[in-house]
């Protein structure tokens, strides 16, 4: 497993997470479904709302939710999640956890603009923020202690290596949600460092058949693709029967990584994947709240707290294969 940028940081993070993770308190059942163990803290109640851009039916974000709800039955706080794909919604339901008075919160910024007034009311009202997954440029900028996640542009420029180096030449770059920056990124980080032709296609990502429909159209019209990028782990599996469709001859590569796509890079049906660790940025955003409160801490420096990107291949799965079927990889 390969990974870019994030080793220093991630030792360093998850060191000072372990170190502060028992402070005393009953003992937390460990029940095999993430870290588990140890001492649940004695600190005061909290209440953290994490609201995303998206998360029905989509395992990436029900990682990152495993990797939350274990953080918060460590720190007792009491987890509060929620999800919108559009930009207004997600936004309301950020005012609605303003108005619950939590004691912090977690957002991603997929569409960051739609998200800064609503940020400004949170930090007038002495709620700290920690942002997730995508937008890491807007975080400090709205007022955020810290960004957990990927470099998306070197997340992308890693998979154009990675196809260069396998000699392909002609890739198609499946966007499945128009208007989210951190898609776009990772198509123009595969664009800026792959050595052949990068094709864009906007599908509806929300509509499974509606995009395996468009996808298999593409690989029919467009001579000489021999590569699709998919930007999330249940895209791939949609462009495997796709290529199926289109009789194409195309390797399927994706972002992120669920067991499904630990199974289809087992039987040779997907090439790599991208692994940006979503327990890790559940985890560590709720445990970073926590210690803000408990402990004025604030993770990162100023910088984002890097959780990927790592290229996973075949040789990969057999380390692999335990984690994601219990959903926390």
């Amino acid at each position: 497993m390969r990974t870019a940028r994030t080793a220093a940081a991630l030792i360093a993070v998850v060191a000072l997470a372990a170190g502060c993770s028992s402070s005393g308190g009953k003992d937390d059942e460990n029940d095999g479904n993430g870290g588990g163990g140890g001492k649940a803290v004695d600190t005061p109640r909290l209440k953290i709302a994490m609201v995303t851009h998206s998360g029905e039916g989509d395992t990436f974000w029900d990682i990152v939710q495993t990797g939350a709800k274990e953080a918060a039955k460590k720190d007792n706080v009491e987890f509060l999640y929620s999800n919108d794909k559009e930009g207004k919604g997600q936004a309301e339901l950020v005012q609605t956890a303003i108005d619950k008075k939590v004691d912090g919160i977690v957002v991603t910024l997929a569409k960051p603009e739609a998200m800064k007034s609503v940020l400004g009311k949170a930090r007038a009202a002495g709620i700290p923020v920690v942002t997730i997954n995508s937008g890491g440029e807007f975080s400090a900028r709205f007022g955020a202690l810290s960004h957990i996640g990927q470099d998306e542009t070197v997340a992308g420029e890693a998979v154009g290596d990675e196809l260069t180096k396998r000699g392909r030449k002609k890739v198609l770059c499946v966007i499945h949600e128009q208007g989210n920056v951190s898609l776009e990124q990772r198509c123009a980080g595969v664009k800026k460092t792959f050595g052949g032709a990068v094709d864009n296609l906007n599908v509806d990502g929300t509509n499974a058949p509606g995009a395996q429909s468009s996808i298999s159209a593409k690989l029919q019209a467009t001579k000489g693709i021999d590569a699709v990028v998919t930007l999330g782990a249940p895209i791939a599996a949609v462009s495997v029967k796709a290529k199926e469709d289109a009789g194409s001859e195309a390797e399927i590569d994706t972002f992120d990584l669920n067991a499904e796509v630990v199974k289809r890079l087992k039987a040779g049906e997907v090439g790599f994947a991208v692994d940006q660790q979503p327990y890790l940025q559940g985890y560590l955003a709720i445990d970073e709240l926590w210690l803000y409160k408990t402990n004025a801490n604030v993770l990162g420096g100023g910088k984002p707290v890097l959780t990927g990107p790592a290229v996973v291949t075949r040789k990969d799965v057999p380390k692999l294969e335990k984690y994601t079927a219990r959903g926390t990889r």
